[in-house]
């Protein structure tokens, strides 16, 4: 009896390519009108289920037979697509061109230790990633979703994993839609399709909604479809197709393979691949023509320009860009944070802009109701107990509010229980009223319809006002009187809202947003949202730490502004959103760098702001967990959210805070430095160590009568230096460099190569006179000898650069490597300096260098150091970084 949405999609996509109507394409061979047209006793019949939903044993039984519902980019890769994608990168590809190349050639040194090379960065960049994926799908689970269902004749939340075809699901505002659903009962229910259609309008669904004679199944109003969102509304629905047969699980499997949004992190990697990639293809041809030019033996300086192609090629880039991130995803997840998108480790070191709701975010997920009052100030348990039955009778979603007038109610003993009434309707809440209504049958044998909203919104429908028991008119003194109210409650601390009534005679049944009109106001529920304590030092460590926090509200400037105050933001401006809605996006841009609190902000407003300050050069993170946060968040560079937040909330989000301590934000900016700080150390290292080798070949190669270094001993020094920095993703960094936002900067890179690259040229020079001046190493005969002294002075200088270009400071006296780090670049230096006296340094062409040697090696280094040192603070002076 099942539908299959899968088959529907595809022939949807080859009718439109042909022009014609998807609507008419058969769903696994049975009539579409079964669940378009049918009424609803007759679809729960085709599906074999019910009002009461399936039962706990046939709910198993399909979930074994039509599987989890789980679309197919959600399944994570196996180990040989981690391995592939290991061997498949332009560095690793380079490297077996030139194995290739030498094994033509007869040279199989060189094929064996390019080929050590090449299995040394593949496994280890196949290791961090298959461990780095299972962790992220263990982290993913501990913020999975859920749906409200109906299963053996009761609601309960299932992971969306389990939902089942038969299955009736529940939907209020904020939810996802789960599966693809055949709506058997709506109230007011709009949904977002962006997901599948990219309109941002929501449209209506209605279980009883008249079908759509032609145009896709997406416009048909009976039917949701998994990936989509509630804006507004309510409603219930039986599950018909679920996972990959879904209309998204179709139309996921085109786009499967497809690759990702490039984000800033990725387009900074592959602008410095790039530009390594010119930089050997520039440079080789010229080290290859000067040798022949020089020499005379073209085979000769063939094997020596693959050699330099070689050490020019940083493979263990994808390799420490992986590790990094993972290593960074695991830190954060001990401090409670999941990153559900690993390069948005280092969107939130770049983050110079947190954006953040109030509500929820800054206050304490726990509101207190503290007074009802009348339009005079006094209390008034008529208020209360329309709070309370609006609240109780809702059958949305129950947010901080309702849950406070609930738990406050419920402790007053004289308020007459709910259920003394009956639901008769409800109009649910949206953004765009700002208030939401239900009706209930009352004893006096009427309809009472009660709302509850913002302030300016209630008045608007308001004609009358109760005071002692006592309809009058809302004249414009008495709407005086009430903002007036409520304004001193609001600079008190309060969040207020206003209560009303309409009484209408009994059996009108359904009500919708046109009745509210005519209402009498009864008053006003004033909430203490207390910040959370977390908030304030919170801030402070962010704005320490280089971020400007802008808080965005939907609330009036009141409120906002209080609150604002208490968590020790300083108010530059505040801007309101029917302000924002007369600017331009120009004017805006400008206006968001000025103002730093946003108020009476709508959904759509949220989404501009971040947009705005986006085009101003910044990187803007969204913290926020409501629905009308989604937006926002998803069009920030990092969104954020909590595990609390509803469903759109935290899968628009790229990072989850498990902790309701907003401290751990500061903790995930660290670390998203750090892991920058890793990335970039590697780059830089790589960039201007081979600038500076290339210097080197090229004054050798022109001047000396024989090769500098042979093709298999360069190799060899490679292969070495290469390990020495695969223990970069576990370094440490400054708390200096800490402290400032993090970004790629393609021209500085270049720039410090140029600077940078040049110091450790003069050092080689020095070695090259050295050998050809004190030892007399100036003939083909003795090249060995003058091999052997460049090999150890080149492989230690090019590992000390790892600890010199680590950091600003001084090194190993002022800032120290971490262990990892330092324990391996300490081991491959004793390897440079204990190979020439092998067998294996007699093998590739090497011999023991005299002891007179090594108290010059000493003063080369330490002058290599010193002078570094001179150039880094130089540098850091200059262009204000390092």
């Amino acid at each position: 009896m099942l539908v299959s949405f899968g088959n529907k999609a595809r022939g949807m996509i080859r009718r439109r390519r042909a022009g014609g109507n998807d609507a008419q394409v058969p769903w696994a061979g049975k009539d579409p009108a079964l669940l378009i047209h049918s009424e609803v006793s007759e679809v729960l019949e085709a599906l074999g289920t019910s009002w009461e939903g399936l039962g706990t044993d046939e709910a198993r039984e399909r979930l074994a037979r039509y599987g989890a519902n789980t679309v197919v980019r959600e399944k994570a890769p196996r180990w040989w697509n981690h391995l592939w994608d290991a061997f498949n990168n332009a560095f690793i590809l380079l490297l077996l061109v030139l194995a290739g190349i030498a094994a033509l050639t007869g040279d199989m040194d060189a094929v064996f230790i390019i080929c050590t090379m090449v299995v040394i960065s593949v496994v280890l960049r196949f290791v961090q990633e298959y461990r780095s994926t299972r962790a992220a799908e263990q982290l993913k689970q501990m913020v999975g979703t859920t749906a409200t269902v109906t299963r053996d004749g009761a609601r309960r939340e299932v992971p969306v994993e389990e939902l089942v075809p038969g299955d009736i699901v529940h939907l209020s505002a904020g939810d996802m839609v789960p599966a693809d659903l055949r709506l058997i009962a709506s109230k007011d229910l709009f949904v977002s399709q962006a997901a599948l259609t990219g309109e941002s309008v929501p449209v209506e669904k209605m279980a009883q909604g008249t079908p759509a004679a032609d145009g896709s199944l997406l416009d048909q109003p009976r039917l949701c479809f998994m990936g989509t969102n509630v804006v507004s509304g309510t409603g219930a629905g039986a599950v018909v197709s679920t996972g990959t047969n879904t209309y998204f699980g179709a139309l996921a499997r085109h786009v499967v393979a497809s690759r990702r949004v490039e984000t800033e992190f990725d387009r900074g990697i592959s602008r410095v691949s790039l530009l390594l990639i010119r930089f050997t293809l520039v440079m080789v041809p010229v080290v290859f023509l000067v040798n022949g030019l020089t020499k005379g033996d073209w085979t000769q300086a063939f094997f020596f320009a693959v050699s330099v192609a070689v050490g020019l090629t940083p493979e263990m880039l994808p390799m420490v860009v992986t590790a990094t991130l993972a290593r960074g995803a695991v830190n954060m997840s001990r401090k409670k944070v999941i990153v559900k998108r690993l390069p948005a480790i280092q969107d939130l070191g770049a983050m110079n802009v947190l954006c953040s709701d109030k509500t929820g975010t800054l206050t304490q997920d726990k509101v207190i109701l503290v007074r009802y009052l009348d339009i005079r100030g006094r209390d008034s348990e008529k208020v209360l107990q329309l709070g309370y039955l609006n609240s109780y009778y809702q059958t949305g979603l129950k947010n901080l509010l309702d849950r406070a007038i609930l738990e406050h109610a419920e402790l007053q003993e004289n308020l007459r229980l709910a259920t003394d009434y009956r639901l008769v309707d409800e109009i649910p809440f949206d953004f765009s009223r700002r208030r939401m209504s239900v009706c209930v049958e009352t004893e006096k044998r009427e309809e009472l319809l009660i709302t509850k909203g913002a302030i300016e919104e209630m008045l608007e429908v308001c004609e009358y006002v109760e005071i002692d028991r006592k309809p009058y008119p809302l004249d414009e003194h008495r709407r005086e009187t009430a903002r007036k109210l409520v304004r001193e409650l609001n600079e008190e601390g309060f969040r207020v809202i206003a209560i009303a009534f309409r009484r209408f005679p009994l059996g009108r049944g359904r009500y919708t947003r046109e009745d509210e009109r005519g209402m009498t106001l009864a008053g006003f529920m004033a909430f203490l949202d207390p910040p959370k304590d977390s908030a304030a030092p919170a801030i402070r460590a962010l704005q320490e730490h280089g971020v400007e926090v802008k808080v965005i509200s939907g609330d009036n400037e009141v409120v906002t502004a209080r609150v604002c105050r208490e968590v020790g933001l300083e108010i530059r401006g505040i801007l309101l959103g029917p302000e924002m809605a007369r600017m331009s996006d120009e004017e805006l841009t400008e206006a968001v760098q000025k103002n730093n609190v946003f108020a009476r902000v709508p959904p759509e407003g949220k989404a501009r702001i971040v947009r705005a300050l986006q085009a101003a050069g910044n990187v803007v993170g969204f913290l926020g967990d409501g629905i009308n946060d989604a937006p926002a968040i998803k069009q920030a560079d990092v969104g954020i959210s909590v595990n609390t937040a509803v469903d759109i909330a935290r899968e628009s989000a790229d990072v989850i805070l498990l902790e309701k301590s907003l401290m751990v934000l500061e903790e995930g900016v660290l670390e998203g430095r750090r892991t920058f700080g890793n990335v970039y150390k590697y780059i830089r290292m790589g960039t201007s160590s081979n600038f500076g080798n290339v210097f080197s070949v090229l004054g050798a190669s022109a001047w000396l009568p024989f090769l500098p270094m042979q093709p298999v001993q360069l190799l060899t020094q490679n292969l070495l230096y290469d390990l020495s920095q695969t223990a970069i993703p576990f370094d440490r960094m400054d708390e200096e460099y800490l402290k400032v936002p993090r970004r790629w900067e393609a021209s500085g890179i270049a720039r410090f190569m140029l600077f940078m690259g040049p110091v450790s040229s003069i050092f080689d020079y020095v070695t090259f006179c050295l050998m050809w001046f004190f030892f007399w190493a100036r003939t083909p005969e003795t090249q060995s000898l003058f091999q052997s002294g460049w090999f150890v002075e080149g492989l230690l200088s090019q590992t000390l650069i790892v600890h010199i270009i680590r950091t600003h400071k001084v090194p190993f006296l002022e800032s120290r490597a971490a262990p990892p780090l330092a324990l391996l670049t300490a081991l491959v230096m004793l390897a440079g300096l204990l190979i020439p006296f092998s067998g294996f340094g007699r093998t590739i062409g090497l011999q023991p260098l005299p002891p007179v040697y090594f108290p010059f090696l000493v003063l080369i280094l330490a002058s290599y150091v010193f002078l570094a040192q001179i150039v880094k603070n130089w540098y850091a002076r200059r262009y204000g970084y390092w």
